[in-house]
């Protein structure tokens, strides 16, 4: 099973509903609502997936080595192999 990796915001409609798409799908997978992080922790984590991306946009959604921006349930269904 690959390892699934969100930055999501705590408010975000489009990052919820990723969030219950993997949990319908019974995916496992790891969350970081940026917006709740202390000052250092959330830079660390906008510089990641700008890193990641080029941009900074939510829900940011890593699985294994494919990077999927926003709540594309084709793409991560394509990247879980679902």
């Amino acid at each position: 099973m690959q390892q699934v990796k969100l930055y999501t915001l705590s408010t975000c409609g489009h990052c919820k509903a990723a969030k219950k798409f993997l949990d319908e799908c019974l995916i496992k997978y790891e969350f970081t609502d940026v917006d709740l992080l202390i000052t250092e922790e959330r830079n660390a984590a906008v510089e990641e997936i700008k890193r990641l991306t080029s941009q900074c946009a939510f829900p940011t959604i890593i699985i294994g080595d494919k990077v999927i921006v926003g709540n594309n349930e084709q793409k991560i269904r394509e990247a879980l192999g679902i």
